[in-house]
């Protein structure tokens, strides 16, 4: 049966049927891309929960050669993916994440600017506020908050997880950078009014700080063949391609040139 490739989210939420996976295949990575598409980092994925394994800080830190002169560092403005494992690439290569093909999508369009993944799988809203200071301290002109799905599929209480998404909205918006929020839904097994109010979370917060607002960051992405790898929940390289398409669109009335 052919699964239409436009899908609403309460259609999207019944396809997340297999989601709970989400919470029992988390691998902590964080990797930076400053637009040079090679992995010159590799940061393996384990599938137990745990301390954040930190891959790279920034990858325009110089290279200790003796000899070698540093590079020349990297000016251009920051976008900074700050999420889970949907923004961090589980599963797939380092140079085949969402945020390594925004880059490309950038550079392609002309836009100079240098996204940097800050995405750790397993993370839930509370893990995300936990670390705002560190997204803060690389002083990102954009940040693509992608936070949720795991606070979702562990039941924690939609005031909790709505609380700590508007505190890290809050702190990103006086800091002056420009935000933007991704959303995600849940499975249909969850009560329908609690995934009525974990939807309505991200509509509520982007309207309260008025920040452009993609409601399902796996549009076109849950339902195309090849497209979601098969623990059900991931995007493949190919599903990764097209978030980044997504996310494009959400960020271009931020981007200049």
């Amino acid at each position: 049966m052919m699964i239409p490739r436009t899908l609403s989210l309460s259609a999207a939420s019944a396809l997340l049927s297999a989601a709970i996976a989400l919470t029992g295949c988390s691998g902590p990575v964080e990797y930076t891309n400053n637009g040079d598409t090679r992995p010159e980092m590799a940061a393996e994925l384990s599938n137990a929960v745990g301390a954040p394994h930190l891959a790279s800080e920034m990858w325009d830190s110089p290279s200790g050669r003796s000899g070698e002169a540093a590079p020349e560092p990297d000016t251009r403005p920051v976008i900074a993916c700050f999420g889970d494992s949907l923004t961090a690439g589980y599963g797939v290569d380092v140079d085949s994440s969402y945020p390594a093909d925004l880059q490309r999508d950038l550079d392609t369009a002309g836009y100079h600017y240098r996204v940097v993944n800050l995405g750790i799988s397993g993370e839930t809203t509370k893990d995300g506020l936990a670390r705002i200071d560190r997204v803060l301290a690389i002083k990102p002109a954009i940040v693509v908050v992608e936070f949720g799905g795991n606070d979702g599929l562990r039941g924690v209480p939609i005031a909790s997880s709505r609380a700590n998404l508007d505190s890290i909205l809050d702190r990103l918006r006086k800091s002056g950078t420009k935000v933007a929020l991704a959303g995600i839904t849940l499975p249909p097994q969850y009560s329908h009014p609690y995934i009525q109010a974990f939807n309505q979370t991200y509509t509520l917060l982007a309207n309260k700080y008025a920040v452009p607002l993609l409601p399902f960051m796996l549009q076109d992405v849950w339902g195309t063949p090849g497209s979601i790898q098969p623990d059900g929940v991931h995007p493949t390289a190919q599903g990764c391609t097209q978030v980044a398409r997504n996310v494009m669109g959400l960020i271009k009335p931020l981007l200049k040139k």
